[in-house]
């Protein structure tokens, strides 16, 4: 049995992250202010994660001016976009196994649970 989380990205993984990935996945742009009201991050924590993205390059970051006020936004590359449905799929293939199991515990047929444990130590 293989882990079914190995394959997840880290980068993306990462709660915080996933959800700027999704907010931008669907818009155009999203500002700062709206992705901290919304996912519920200090300033910092978000700059951390905007930072994580961006040099991995699947988000843009674009500073502007609204007036007199700094106004930071940010949009998904189309790296990000690729980025993000890998990992929806991977997401998918985990719920897949889980549905699967659960199929085989309803079922009459007996689990296999030898496959869930770990070898037996040698002695030598």
């Amino acid at each position: 049995m293989t882990d079914p989380a190995a394959e997840l990205d880290e980068i993306v993984h990462q709660r915080s992250r996933l959800g700027i990935l999704a907010v931008a996945y669907e818009v155009e742009s999203a500002d700062f202010s709206y992705l901290q009201r919304n996912l519920e991050l200090t300033p910092g924590n978000l700059n951390g994660h905007l930072t994580a993205l961006e040099s991995a390059g699947l988000i843009r970051v674009s500073k502007s001016f609204r007036g007199r006020r700094p106004l930071t936004s940010i949009s998904i590359t189309a790296a990000g976009r690729k980025a993000f449905r890998a990992e929806i799929a991977r997401l998918k293939a985990i719920i897949a196994r889980a549905d699967a199991a659960d199929v085989v515990r309803s079922s009459d047929r007996p689990v296999n649970r030898a496959t869930l444990r770990d070898p037996p130590l040698r002695t030598t």
